[in-house]
């Protein structure tokens, strides 16, 4: 006995096939929808790396502008942190002072460890006017706050044109809509009269 022989039908991906009920706005539709799919996707992964490696590129620019030098403390520094400074690190501000390579004596503040003795050595970074600046992100700090920004950056880039796209299909199918109505207005009638009254 024979197995009837079966036949395979293409897979069509595409939302409208041969249709005789469709409407050239159904294909710019469609269009819309594919193409605003596919922009989501590649803009928001490139907008994603962009504004991963300009981060990186802010990370290494500050890091040119800054450098660490070895400084003392000229006075002890205060056992506790002060009430209500907000975010509590352990460290306090502290005098310090610290010579240049050519000789010059700088002094600043600098956050330092909470009761350090007059005289201990810290390293604070400075930048190229000899003033005390916060250190820099480095290393995989630096790495992970940019892959960060990257991951936060992508989607929302994507979320803004899946947005765009959706206000344009949206305005499509008002439009598509008022054009049913005035077709409507002129069939309607015409199709009450062939049923009869009934439709």
């Amino acid at each position: 006995m024979r197995t009837p022989a079966t036949t395979v039908r293409p897979v069509r991906l595409w939302r409208w096939r041969r249709n005789p009920l469709r409407r050239h706005s159904d294909v710019v539709e469609a269009w819309i929808v594919l193409a605003t799919w596919m922009l989501v996707l590649v803009c928001g992964v490139v907008a994603g790396l962009l504004a991963a490696q300009a981060s990186a590129a802010s990370y290494a620019a500050r890091l040119a502008q800054v450098h660490p030098v070895t400084a003392v403390l000229t006075d002890p520094a205060a056992a506790t942190p002060a009430a209500g400074t907000g975010y509590d690190d352990g460290r306090v501000w502290a005098p310090v002072r610290w010579t240049d390579t050519d000789g010059s004596v700088h002094t600043d503040r600098a956050k330092v460890a909470s009761g350090a003795p007059a005289g201990s050595s810290v390293t604070v970074w400075t930048n190229h006017a000899d003033h005390v600046v916060a250190p820099p992100v480095t290393g995989a700090s630096a790495d992970l706050q940019a892959a960060l920004t990257g991951v936060l950056v992508g989607p929302s880039a994507g979320a803004a044109l899946w947005c765009a796209g959706w206000l344009v299909r949206g305005r499509l199918i008002r439009r598509r809509m008022a054009e049913w109505d005035e077709e409507w207005k002129q069939i309607g009638p015409r199709w009450g009269n062939l049923s009869g009254g009934r439709g």
